[in-house]
């Protein structure tokens, strides 16, 4: 066998027309959001200050197809598509008989799977005539990604990157001003939320559940601006399906089909966008894949959480949503994968997970840079750090086809590089890197203050 690595490509005429909606083949539907206050299912009227119509039909919509429009494919045709890879050299080092491929989502001008659905939500914005959207961020790849799209669409960006990656990636928020964003550190002293936070810890680490916080306040105070958000939601997890319906085209031309795909989660978007269309497929009678959610062993909503109504934000001003949770008080340890840290799952991600239609792993963050380092010394690309998680977990099931003689395919979505994040990787070398522990006290604690829903 060569060790070559092979690359199967499309052209910009294959960008997908549509994207694919999950909730369409469910065998049941995902529970609503509800009021956080009379605890009843929520209309439009009380997502409309934050998101432009129609990013809200989205949200809501059981339509299986929702066409992408033509502005949007034009800036995708930046670096859509994105290449398929078959990591010989990476079988090789394994000694398996599996067979590893990797949609790399890399090649994207923030440099990650992000701005998929930034472009569309930049685009639904100026449209209905938004001038400003405001986000958080936790490594800064999705704060990044909305500062690109701000640029192209003409609209002022704000982004609250939590605190510990802002001081951990500087560059991140070097990249998010050239763009022409503004990157603040939360918790900040510019909202209630923050300054609440700042006053009972000085020294707060925070987190993305803070930095929500603090973003949905700043886009209630001005008619003008309005609130995008990187994952979690139905609609993002939509707009990157882009990436699953572009890897089943390109496994095609290879004359493959996948056994088992693989996703890292933090909120659940690039794990959605590759999972999602081959999912559907096997709810539609077709061939069943074995589909893994690799998540952080110091955050771990799926393997850890409770399936429950929580609020997506640590201040309590979104709407409950039902999903793996660990309470939205929970502060993760500051580990590098910083877009990792968050305190739930996707809804849409939870629901599927509790179906038994997908499974979880969890890993420890040093195991994570090795494959990270494995990964670039066989197949050429550093990893994020947040797309560690992922190779770890596809390196995992390649080595269990080497016990078990099985020459399965294997598909992960590598979402990201790490070119922004070489401090983490210079600390891995040096040895200054620990294995994150979340504090199990302070879980009960958070999962104790969970709302109560009927």
């Amino acid at each position: 066998m060569t060790d070559r690595t092979v690359r199967y490509q499309l052209n910009e005429s294959e960008i997908p027309t549509n994207w694919y909606n999950l909730v369409a083949d469910l065998p049941e539907p995902p529970a609503p959001p509800l009021h956080p206050g009379t605890h009843e299912p929520i209309g439009p009227e009380m997502l409309a200050p934050l998101f432009p119509m129609a990013l809200i039909e989205q949200e809501v919509s059981a339509e299986r197809w929702i066409e992408i429009p033509e502005a949007v494919r034009d800036v995708y045709r930046q670096w859509r598509v994105t290449p398929l890879h078959r990591a010989r050299r990476l079988e090789r080092h394994l000694d398996t008989p599996a067979k590893i491929y990797y949609k790399y989502e890399g090649v994207s001008p923030a440099g990650s799977h992000k701005p998929n659905t930034a472009v569309a939500q930049a685009y639904y914005n100026k449209v209905e005539g938004t001038r400003r959207l405001v986000t958080e961020t936790g490594a800064g790849q999705w704060g990044s990604s909305l500062a690109f799209s701000g640029a192209l669409f003409g609209l002022e960006v704000d982004v609250y990157m939590v605190r510990v990656s802002f001081e951990q990636k500087p560059y991140r928020k070097a990249l998010m001003e050239a763009y022409g964003a503004r990157c603040v550190a939360s918790p900040s002293e510019e909202t209630e939320a923050g300054r609440a936070i700042l006053a009972k810890d000085p020294d707060s680490r925070g987190s993305l559940g803070i930095a929500i916080s603090e973003a949905v306040e700043m886009a209630m105070q001005r008619d003008d601006t309005r609130y995008a958000l990187g994952s979690v939601l139905n609609h993002v997890l939509l707009h990157q399906t882009v990436i699953g319906l572009e890897a089943q085209k390109q496994l095609e031309m290879a004359g493959d089909y996948p056994d088992i795909v693989l996703g890292c989660t933090g909120g659940g978007s690039n794990f959605a966008g590759i999972a999602f269309p081959f999912l559907g497929d096997q709810l539609r009678g077709g061939r069943r894949v074995e589909i893994r959610a690799c998540e952080p062993a110091a955050c771990p909503s799926l393997t850890r959480g409770r399936f429950a109504y929580d609020f997506g934000d640590t201040a309590g001003m979104t709407p409950l949503v039902k999903m793996h949770t660990l309470g939205a008080h929970f502060m993760p340890p500051g580990f590098h994968a910083g877009g990792l840290r968050y305190h739930g799952m996707a809804p849409l991600v939870s629901h599927i997970r509790e179906l038994g239609l997908i499974d979880a792993y969890a890993f420890n963050q040093l195991d994570c840079f090795e494959a990270g380092v494995t990964f670039g010394r066989t197949e050429g690309i550093l990893p994020a750090p947040e797309a560690t998680h992922v190779v770890k977990g596809a390196i995992d099931a390649a080595l269990e086809c080497k016990q078990s003689g099985e020459a399965k395919t294997i598909l992960f979505n590598l979402c990201g590089h790490g070119h922004f994040d070489m401090q983490a990787y210079t600390d891995y070398f040096a040895g200054k890197l620990t294995d994150q522990i979340y504090d199990e006290q302070d879980l009960q604690k958070s999962l104790a203050a969970l709302p109560q829903v009927g």
